[in-house]
């Protein structure tokens, strides 16, 4: 199930054509259309050759970029880009729901978040709740979704902002770092499905799926940085990006298992770990 917060219908198979259309018109390589639409390349990618859905979110980015009708891109209208409506997704009943799904998530655990719990938090009742989201199964789903392509958003942005690979790098680390209260919760998210993922569940695979894109998006900036000569010369990117992720997992469990003001300086020793550890078997002497 994917996320439709402003779309009619659902990705038809003819969406990634008529995305490829966007990109040629626009002008641009695949890579800097997917910077532009703060999007992560490999994810294009792949939605593009068909082994990937498009989310509602990812596809109302490229109308908005290419200047067309969201519809458009799904098959349901026509190609000129419509008015845009009176009240937009910031403010729609969809993302608050989910938005505050992500939260109830990260305070008291997947599974002990109840449809009725997320109604009393929206203010609603749960027949509104199911309106938009015809169970909790789709709803978490949802949530989680979400909570991964605001991940990816954010990575793209700050990705989009460095000089170079080392830069590129520093900045991945600063974003997994555990220190805002927005960081500390998708964290927390981060590892209450860790435990799905083990079971095999829909979720868990959709989790399992986007740490195999996060590790990839680490290991193609090793793979820039090597070829930048800013990394050491030979270093394998799977095996560096297989060794930090597994770094940046273990000590951002520590500094979550820290509460009050301590976190800060266990925030604080993260990041310093992290970084001698670039230091150290990463960059080039």
């Amino acid at each position: 199930m994917e996320t439709d917060d402003v779309l009619d219908g659902a990705p038809t198979a003819d969406t990634a054509a008529r995305v490829r259309e966007v990109i040629a018109a626009a002008g641009v390589s695949q890579r800097e259309f997917a910077r532009r639409v703060v999007m992560d390349p490999s994810k294009l990618s792949r939605s593009l050759s068909g082994t990937r859905r498009f989310t509602a979110a990812e596809l109302a980015r490229i109308a908005d970029e290419g200047q067309v009708d969201a519809g458009w891109l799904l098959g349901t209208r026509s190609r000129e880009k419509a008015a845009a409506p009176t009240v937009g997704v910031e403010g729609g009943r969809p993302l608050q729901i989910v938005r505050e799904t992500v939260r109830l998530i990260a305070e008291h655990g997947f599974h002990a978040v109840r449809v009725a719990d997320i109604a009393r938090a929206c203010a609603t009742s749960s027949a509104a709740i199911h309106y938009h989201f015809p169970g909790r199964a789709e709803l978490l789903e949802a949530a989680v979704r979400w909570c991964m392509d605001e991940d990816t958003a954010r990575r793209a942005t700050r990705l989009a902002e460095a000089d170079d690979a080392a830069a590129e790098l520093r900045q991945l680390i600063a974003l997994q770092t555990p220190r805002t209260a927005q960081q500390r919760r998708q964290w927390a998210v981060w590892l209450d499905l860790w435990a799905e993922a083990a079971r095999s569940t829909a979720v868990g695979r959709l989790h399992s799926e986007y740490y195999r894109q996060w590790r990839e998006t680490v290991a193609d900036v090793v793979r820039r940085g090597v070829g930048q000569g800013v990394f050491r010369a030979g270093l394998d990117p799977q095996a560096a990006a297989l060794t930090l992720t597994a770094l940046i997992d273990g000590l951002a469990t520590h500094v979550l298992s820290v509460g009050g003001p301590s976190s800060a300086a266990a925030a604080d020793a993260m990041h310093a770990a992290l970084t001698t550890h670039v230091t150290d078997t990463i960059l080039a002497p």
